[in-house]
């Protein structure tokens, strides 16, 4: 049943991910994002996030839902959850080097605020997800983030203590009106 909360967002996605898979073979290409979201997984589960979907190499994660925590601690273990995604990013291209393959870099963005989460769909199909603005805006962030890096919004900045970002700059957020302050993970 749906249900309203306050929860957090994180988009994660792979900068280049799309040309790599135009030049690779399928069994390849397919080998890699398995293997990519293997260890993306293990590292969100370990970081208490919920897998809403995957979208080809991106991955949206709900903290929050369906077990319920604190803002302050969704804010902890997704940007602890980040921070690990990131680290394995760079293991990762360690072994893909190997293989001659271009190294890969994420880009991930977070947000915190209302969401509307539950089962959504038809007989046929549904599946457990979280829709409204903050997941927009999440994707939006995520979007605009430099590779490499996490960005993160004012609302989830004000959930962490203040060494743990810093200031990324202004930013027009595609379909969100006028300029949104972004903060960037330390």
């Amino acid at each position: 049943k749906p249900e309203s909360i306050t929860g957090t967002i994180l988009f994660s996605d792979l900068v280049g991910f799309t040309n790599l898979s135009g030049e690779l073979r399928a069994n390849k290409i397919s080998r890699l994002l398995n293997e990519y979201l293997t260890e993306m997984v293990k590292i969100i589960y370990v970081h208490e996030g919920t897998i809403d979907k995957f979208i080809g190499d991106a991955i949206m994660v709900i903290f929050g839902a369906p077990t319920e925590s604190l803002p302050k601690e969704q804010a902890k273990n997704a940007a602890n959850c980040a921070k690990a995604m990131h680290a394995k990013m760079i293991e990762l291209n360690q072994r893909w080097t190997e293989e001659e393959i271009p190294e890969l870099k994420m880009r991930i963005g977070i947000h915190n605020g209302p969401l509307v989460v539950g089962t959504f769909g038809c007989p046929e199909r549904s599946d457990y997800t979280s829709i409204g603005p903050t997941v927009n805006i999440a994707s939006r962030i995520e979007s605009v983030c430099e590779a490499g890096e996490t960005f993160v919004s004012g609302e989830f900045c004000d959930l962490l203590p203040e060494e743990k970002t810093k200031k990324a700059g202004k930013f027009e957020l595609k379909g969100i009106s006028g300029t949104q302050t972004l903060y960037k993970l330390t």
